[in-house]
């Protein structure tokens, strides 16, 4: 007697948790050969505003955290996925990607954690700068986070994709809520499975699965959402955001070149700086006169 396979399906990651998605609704994934590889949750508007909640609660003590403290943070999550990489590179050859590229990819993705690891307590010095002002202040401008950031993440490399876009937005103290591939989804929620036993603080990254010509107009017009990041090339999706975003100032960010990710111009601390906003701040200085008075 044949048998049926038992499909995994693979739910959203919210909160550090895997609830399924509110609306009931799935979809499902399929091969090059049309063979069901998964069912994948299709998240709703409701889902978007459950992880934007746990995003913005987790924000403050996630920001507020060494810059080194995140730093090793990450790195333990390039560990975590280093004893892991085989189950990433099996699930990219599920969905039609070949050997010596899902091996790469996932290589890469692994040394890309590293690198922005490494950046964490280093971006900070790059960036800030002591201004000159006609007064007797030091002015200081700073890089600090820019709060909860929304991320549609690209179709391919998906994996690779995933961990570059993510990155760079969070080790400032940001959090997101992301939108993993339409199409290759699997290793998205894979990922999510490492994070939920990492040290990364449950809320810092939100991981959905679902249709992005549903979800795209909440993703660029909550009220709570401070900066989106969009990581492909659709122009009418792009338009859309442009139109949406300014309803609260939403800042937009486009990383939409399709090879990007696959070179070495996804590492790089400018990246880092989108996310950011500068701060600046004056103080006095104290000037001392003849006898040691304070004037």
């Amino acid at each position: 007697m044949s048998r049926l396979e038992v499909l995994k399906t693979y739910k959203l990651f919210i909160n550090g948790q895997f609830p399924r998605t509110e609306s009931g609704r799935y979809y499902v994934i399929t091969n090059k050969k049309n063979k069901v590889l998964a069912n994948v949750c299709r998240a709703s508007r409701k889902d978007f505003r459950n992880a934007v909640v746990a995003a913005r609660a987790a924000q403050p003590s996630w920001a507020s955290k060494s810059a080194l403290n995140r730093s090793q943070i990450l790195y333990r999550l390039a560990e975590m996925l280093e004893g892991r990489k085989q189950q990433i590179v099996d699930e990219l050859l599920l969905q039609d990607i070949p050997l010596k590229k899902a091996q790469e990819e996932v290589l890469t993705a692994i040394d890309r954690i590293i690198y922005y690891a490494g950046w964490t307590d280093k971006y900070s010095q790059i960036f800030s700068t002591v201004n000159p002002v006609a007064s007797s202040h030091f002015n200081f401008s700073v890089p600090e986070p820019t709060g909860v950031v929304s991320i549609l993440a690209p179709d391919s490399p998906s994996f690779l994709g995933l961990v570059s876009v993510i990155m760079p937005v969070i080790l400032s103290g940001n959090t997101c809520v992301v939108l993993a591939s339409e199409k290759y989804p699997l290793n998205a929620i894979t990922l999510a499975e490492m994070l939920a036993t990492s040290d990364i603080p449950s809320g810092v990254i939100n991981i959905l699965t679902g249709f992005e010509n549903e979800l795209l107009s909440y993703f660029a017009n909550h009220m709570d959402v401070n900066a989106i990041v969009y990581a492909k090339s659709n122009e009418k999706s792009i338009t859309t955001i442009q139109d949406l975003a300014p309803l609260n100032v939403k800042r937009v960010i486009l990383w939409n070149n399709k090879d990007w990710w696959k070179s070495e111009d996804a590492e790089t601390p400018y990246l880092i700086i989108d996310t950011c906003e500068i701060k600046t701040t004056w103080h006095p200085i104290e000037n001392i006169g003849a006898g040691g008075a304070k004037y």
